[in-house]
């Protein structure tokens, strides 16, 4: 895998499986790397096949404690750029979760982190897991963390800028249900997840016990070229597996966000595939699961919106 030293986010990032494809990759991911970063210097490393993506929240403070808030797995991506999160994860037995949150804390120590952050792994198919990079910040995923363990990371955050010691130890992290975070992009996965822009006509979040949403999306606001893609974070939390897709379907079902493209049924026809469902993915599930490209979108026209909204109210008024 040739990766830009400088890069993230899948950028300057290309698999190579051939001496043929290697000068040209080089050069591809050079010049991807130098227009995005700045910086066109790339490296190469081993390329594990379908590995699990598994990232581990950490808190350092400045008097030397440092815990991990347990894992969440990043597998559903295009491009290498996260679709989808969710916290714990399914393939992780409690030894193999001690092990890497250990190895996550060991890297931490090591350069004396203070600061909410994220150690990242691959883990391949034998269960061996490879450092990937620590990510000094705090993430769009960390909403599923949150959820599973009760701790306000951002929070916690504050404190340690503040100076003050963690009031947590490793043995208060308890990891409850399970949390999914779906992340609504103004993309059309369709035409290869092409951003789009343009003004939003209507918009209705959903809600309830277990959904929480973060976003500075509304009714008006306007998409523009200019910035990442992400308009809202949808993340739910269930009991069990099972519980939290089905919370997170219902709640994408509800999901209204028109006049720009966006992931939301891309989304729900992911939460009623037989292997997501059964927690059968990994980072290649998507470019092994096409079928999901041939969702149905429901654009109803606005027209149609009020005059069904009338006829209900006159209705009523009778």
């Amino acid at each position: 895998m040739i990766k830009a030293s400088a890069g993230g986010g899948g950028r300057g990032l290309r698999v190579v499986r051939s001496n043929e494809e290697l000068l040209e990759n080089m050069e591809v991911a050079a010049r991807e790397a130098q227009a995005s970063f700045g910086d066109g210097s790339v490296f190469i490393e081993k390329y594990i096949e379908r590995p699990h993506h598994i990232e581990f929240q950490i808190l350092g403070d400045r008097h030397g404690n440092i815990i991990h808030l347990g894992e969440r797995d990043c597998s559903i991506q295009r491009r290498h750029q996260k679709l989808i999160e969710i916290a714990p994860s399914l393939v992780l037995t409690p030894t193999l979760r001690a092990d890497m949150g250990k190895a996550a804390v060991d890297i931490a120590q090591a350069v004396n982190y203070d600061n909410a952050g994220t150690v990242e792994f691959l883990l391949d198919q034998e269960g061996k897991f490879y450092f990937i990079e620590m990510n000094p910040r705090l993430q769009v995923e960390h909403t599923v963390t949150e959820q599973i363990t009760a701790i306000d990371i951002v929070r916690n955050q504050i404190k340690i800028a503040a100076g003050l010691p963690l009031s947590i130890q490793q043995e208060d992290v308890i990891l409850q249900g399970h949390a999914i975070q779906c992340r609504i992009n103004a993309e059309d996965p369709k035409n290869n997840f092409l951003p789009c822009t343009g003004t939003v006509t209507a918009y209705f979040s959903p809600g309830g016990i277990g959904v929480r949403i973060d976003g500075a999306v509304y009714k008006d606001y306007t998409v523009p070229p200019y910035y990442d893609a992400l308009l809202a974070k949808l993340t739910v939390r269930g009991r069990t597996w099972e519980e939290a897709v089905s919370r997170m379907r219902r709640s994408l079902e509800e999901y209204v966000l028109r006049g720009v493209k966006t992931t939301i049924p891309f989304m729900e026809t992911i939460m009623q595939e037989p292997d997501f469902i059964a927690g059968r993915f990994d980072t290649s599930y998507l470019d092994t699961h096409p079928e999901l490209y041939s969702y149905h979108e429901f654009e109803q026209p606005e027209d149609l919106v009020l005059a069904l909204s009338a006829a209900i109210a006159a209705y009523e008024g009778l």
